[in-house]
């Protein structure tokens, strides 16, 4: 059995297409955690931009500032850092999901899902293979923002362990987002069913203040259980870092003790 996991999450403003600015803000934040104090910081999506669609020039591309930083942090204070920015691969343009370890190795995830009310699918190259990542015991699905209206997408499956028993693929599910204030109650009520329909934690780590194009962030970032509860403190419509504990041993028995994953349905996600 793992032992319980620790989170950071930063509910922040960010600086409408300016890395460097954000860069900056975040490392000013991280300087105050102290090594050793958490295992996970979780920053928003498109930390270093914003969502902005204007990718030719703000792209990154892999060894980048941004990457760079993440790593420095990373083993610096002796952490894993993620959230999403916009990484240009050969001819293609993506937001991608960044999860720097603390010995500097890197996963990344393709966001699936692009939102097209802000052309982002014209913009954007579709991900089309789903992650899961391996961090002290615990096993982490990431998602970016617009992922979380699709619940086929994250759908968490039972896996064989010993040839006969069957255990959940992924512990928590990992959302990273600039999703709007007109759509919050969407964001909040989607993350509890998540958490309930796939019996896992939720980290749902969401900015705050406007960005270039005039639109409120009301934040909402939310760590719930696996019944749904939220189990973090973090307010609405203000900057935030905010340390969360997952514990296993009440993850493990809910389980075992209600173990609906044995009666989901089996199919294929093309």
């Amino acid at each position: 059995m793992p032992k319980n996991l620790r989170f950071t999450i930063l509910q922040q403003p960010l600086a409408w297409e300016d890395p460097a600015a954000n860069l900056a803000h975040f490392t000013s934040l991280i300087k105050k955690i102290k090594r050793g104090s958490t295992d996970v910081i979780v920053l928003p999506e498109m930390f270093t931009t914003g969502f902005t669609m204007k990718a030719t020039h703000l792209a990154e591309t892999v060894g980048g500032t941004a990457m760079s930083w993440m790593a420095e942090v990373a083993s610096e204070k002796n952490v894993a850092v993620c959230g999403s920015m916009m990484m240009k691969e050969k001819k293609n343009i993506y937001n991608q999901f960044v999860w720097m370890a603390p010995d500097m190795s890197y996963t990344t995830y393709n966001k699936r899902h692009l939102f097209r009310m802000n052309n982002e699918h014209k913009v954007f190259t579709q991900g089309n293979e789903s992650v899961l990542i391996e961090h002290k015991g615990w096993t982490i699905c990431p998602q970016v923002c617009y992922d979380l209206r699709f619940p086929v997408w994250s759908r968490n499956r039972l896996k064989k362990v010993d040839g006969k028993n069957y255990s959940p693929e992924y512990d928590v599910l990992l959302y990273v987002a600039n999703w709007p204030k007109a759509r919050s109650f969407a964001w909040k009520q989607l993350l509890i069913a998540r958490a309930i329909e796939n019996q896992c934690y939720v980290v749902g780590v969401n900015r705050v203040g406007k960005d270039g194009n005039g639109i409120a962030y009301s934040g909402d970032s939310a760590v719930l259980n696996y019944l749904g509860t939220k189990i973090n403190k973090s307010s609405t419509s203000r900057a935030v870092v905010e340390n969360i504990v997952l514990d296993a041993v009440s993850l493990e028995k809910h389980r075992k003790s209600f173990p609906v994953l044995m009666d989901a349905d089996s199919f294929t996600c093309r």
